[in-house]
């Protein structure tokens, strides 16, 4: 999960420092005007999956519609956004053993969520969500009611890792779903989905969150309040990024990978450049971190040899931004080992 989902009250309510996407989707719930496909684009870790069930409770939610005491001069209003107390709010939450919601109208699409079996599959998926993933979860229930009748949801995960097949598949649904019916895709990959994709969906984007509330965020779950303030430096806004470099192993790969890194671009040879290129297959989940510390460390450097009128400041800030590019070539889904192959390369021409 990217964002802590508990047991109460109403999820959109806990979503923080995304007041634009918040607006959009309470406006949309206000007018009872839900578009029927979103694509909820941002960095992971800071808040869309939150937004994603918040959006699908209110939407199965058994008192929304419903009038209640508190209009002006107590008339009766509408209630128009989830309850969070009622039977379909709380099954709305995803369980965390499980990484997805009991309510039989909010459905979750991820790549190897589901064992083989379950999807009619021979192997796992390991690579992308696959055709047999979208024929069993969507397409067989597309053309039915919601079980509970107020609406049917379809989540997806890492929407970008839709094969093509797969993709394909769920295009004609997606542009035309049934009454009620709503499909909300996740990404932080934006530009690598298809331009059908897109065009069938109403973008609602998420930003970075401020520094100060992920290491909130960090120190609420138990880090320290000093390490908690130096990995949000490096988090790049995203609570979950951050998360993963507090853990202490983690960290201590990440000092090593700076090290290495710092040694290969200083190596007469470009041997150590062309090994840690070669590991860098092996961690793609934590290389944006990584680069993201070697950044973060040239940026020191950089600073400190201005400061004492070094020469090398231009070059260290010069392999900074080096760093930055590759984070975003990374982003752009490069490969790995060609993402850090490339940066150091190009920190020893300088």
């Amino acid at each position: 999960m990217e964002a802590e989902t508990s047991m109460a009250a109403d999820l959109l309510s806990k979503l923080r420092a995304q007041d634009t996407a918040k607006r959009t989707i309470e406006r949309a719930l206000d007018s009872d005007r839900v578009h029927h496909a979103y694509l909820f684009a941002g960095p992971d870790g800071v808040g869309k999956e939150l937004a994603a069930f918040g959006l699908a409770q209110a939407l199965v939610c058994e008192k929304r519609g419903s009038t209640e005491q508190g209009g002006l001069f107590g008339a009766a209003a509408p209630l128009l956004r989830a309850c969070g107390e009622c039977s379909a709010c709380q099954r709305a939450v995803p369980r965390e053993e499980e990484r997805r919601p009991i309510h039989p109208d909010i459905v979750v699409l991820e790549r190897g969520l589901y064992t083989p079996q379950q999807i009619g599959r021979r192997t796992p998926e390991t690579q992308d969500i696959s055709i047999d993933q979208v024929r069993t979860l969507v397409l067989t229930r597309a053309a039915y009611a919601p079980h509970e009748g107020r609406a049917k949801v379809f989540v997806i995960r890492r929407v970008e890792e839709l094969s093509v097949s797969a993709a394909n598949a769920l295009l004609k649904t997606l542009e035309e779903p049934g009454a009620r019916t709503h499909f909300i895709l996740l990404t932080s990959q934006p530009d690598a989905l298809l331009p059908t994709i897109l065009s069938r969906t109403l973008r609602v984007r998420f930003a970075p969150l401020p520094d100060d509330l992920v290491a909130e965020i960090l120190q609420t779950g138990g880090v320290a309040s000093a390490r908690a303030q130096e990995v949000a430096r490096l988090s790049g806004g995203s609570a979950a990024t951050g998360v993963m470099l507090a853990d202490p192993d983690e960290s201590e790969a990440r000092e090593a990978f700076v090290t290495r890194a710092l040694e290969a671009v200083a190596a007469k040879g470009i041997e150590p450049a062309l090994a840690l290129a070669e590991e860098a297959k092996k961690a793609k989940d934590e290389l944006a971190g990584r680069i993201a510390a070697l950044a973060t460390a040239l940026s020191d450097q950089a600073a400190r040899a201005a400061k004492n009128g070094s020469n090398e400041a231009e070059a260290l800030t010069l392999r900074g931004r080096f760093a930055l590019a590759a984070l975003e070539h990374l982003a752009g889904n490069g490969a790995p080992q060609l993402v850090v192959e490339a940066m150091v390369m190009r920190m020893r021409a300088v």
